[in-house]
């Protein structure tokens, strides 16, 4: 007798997801002015991930999309800004290429959001197909103005307790 294997159903289409129908993905866009890199990846990764879905399941890909504009304009908390190394390694020898992330806020700002949000990812081919649903620009124009791309204000990811924290100490550097 042989045995049954299981499988995944076979994929249909193009997509990995569903077009049209209340499942669909949504398009999201957040402004990254002022927002410290870490709170604001992990928002981006619940979202393009799905977990904010009552329909969320690990093996489908439920994420909405997600545009990110001013990605130079981020904070860093603490001295990471001269702290934190981004580390490159070709393969070769002597290949290895370190930046902080001041020289990467001033070469590749984007890449700073997609790396935040690439490591709060399941490493995989699905994680892979989901970061190509996160689309971050440098400044305040994007090309995806005809997806008609949801407002995600900043009141949502920060909360009164974080915003009074930072007022007060503001007030008290002023006195």
């Amino acid at each position: 007798m042989f045995q049954q294997k299981s499988y995944l159903a076979k994929q249909v289409g193009a997509h990995f997801y569903e077009i049209k129908g209340p499942n669909a993905p949504k398009w999201y866009i957040i402004d990254a002015k002022d927002q410290v890199v870490g709170r604001l990846a992990s928002m981006i990764a619940k979202i393009i991930i799905g977990k904010h879905k009552t329909t969320y399941t690990p093996h489908v890909d439920t994420g909405d999309f997600v545009i990110v504009i001013n990605a130079d304009k981020v904070v860093f908390t603490r001295n990471k800004l001269d702290g934190k190394i981004y580390r490159d390694y070709s393969g070769y020898i002597s290949g290895l290429k370190e930046r902080t992330a001041r020289q990467m806020l001033q070469d590749k700002p984007e890449e700073i959001i997609t790396r935040a949000v690439y490591g709060m990812t399941n490493k995989s081919t699905l994680a892979n197909h989901q970061m190509k649903k996160l689309k971050v620009y440098a400044g305040t124009e994007h090309p995806h103005s005809s997806q008609q791309p949801k407002d995600i204000t900043d009141a949502g990811m920060k909360s009164a307790k974080y915003h009074s924290v930072f007022e007060k100490k503001a007030v008290f550097k002023k006195a």
